[in-house]
């Protein structure tokens, strides 16, 4: 089952169906568009970033474009696809308030489980989607945005609550971490100090020491993780060398990016590249 919804005015495209839109992702690659996978009575069994994961039944998780994803197995799953002309994750954060935190986020692969209450009230919304995109109508794109929102309002208020951040009228902590963090998705590959996204926040790189740490992290640690992940999938899925890679990620000098890269996987980005070729 699979339907489309499509508007040449802006190239928007959203699609809803089932495993069958995940077929094309057999052999690991990124993904053109936004992806939610919402399992149901069954799990799925994925690979993100050359990592293994089993999606255990009644879960939902969210995929952004820079991932690469493999599709090994699963049935009767719910997925959503689509592209920023849609649903532009940037530009409506007011509404949604997802970036940095569901999408792009410092957790790398969050997944998100659902009690039997959750569940029914997104089987009434998957119905309802369902319904609009038979209703063609002068209207029916601004539905469909609004249906996609109200997913991802209620996603990402599972996710902070998975994640132990509590709900108030002012999440100052929780929008300072979004912000750094679709900052440092910005930034990472050319800025790698703390001063720099500090400055950019309006914030000291202390203050942001002292508020990262009240959530079990530290801005470096977010900046090196995200400079590692490059690494990583440039190295698991390309052909570049350690030193265009290093260049890539913002080091003049390969050593300064094996030293970092070791730091956090305990080999260098060479050793790496070759456990991966043994491993295939």
């Amino acid at each position: 089952m699979q339907k489309t919804f499509t508007e040449f005015s802006t190239n928007a495209i959203l699609k809803i169906g089932d495993e069958a839109l995940l077929e094309s992702y057999k052999i690991a690659k990124q993904p053109d568009l936004y992806t939610f996978i919402r399992t149901a009575n069954s799990k799925a069994e994925i690979v993100v970033d050359s990592i293994p994961y089993t999606i255990e039944p009644n879960s939902i998780l969210a995929l952004t474009t820079v991932q690469y994803f493999q599709f090994l197995s699963g049935k009767d799953l719910v997925v959503y696809q689509f592209n920023r002309e849609f649903y532009c994750i940037k530009d409506h954060d007011q509404e949604v308030s997802c970036a940095g935190l569901l999408f792009f986020g410092n957790v790398h692969f969050p997944i998100i489980e659902l009690d039997s209450k959750e569940n029914r009230k997104l089987n009434i919304l998957h119905e309802v989607f369902l319904d609009e995109l038979e209703t063609e109508d002068t209207i029916q794109a601004e539905m469909l945005r609004m249906l996609m929102a109200r997913f991802i309002i209620i996603s990402t208020r599972l996710l902070k609550a998975k994640e132990g951040f509590v709900e108030t009228t002012k999440n100052t902590k929780i929008d300072l971490l979004r912000e750094f963090n679709m900052l440092v998705e910005s930034f990472f590959k050319t800025e790698h100090s703390v001063s720099f996204y500090a400055d950019k926040l309006f914030k000291s790189p202390k203050t942001l020491s002292n508020t990262f740490s009240k959530l079990n992290t530290s801005p470096l640690q977010i900046i090196h993780e995200r400079v590692v992940l490059e690494a990583k999938r440039l190295l698991i899925y390309t052909d570049k060398t350690a030193k265009e890679i290093a260049y890539e990620v913002g080091f003049e000098d390969a050593s300064h990016l094996s030293r970092l890269f070791k730091k956090h996987t305990t080999l260098s980005p060479s050793d790496f590249k070759k456990q991966l070729k043994k491993s295939y």
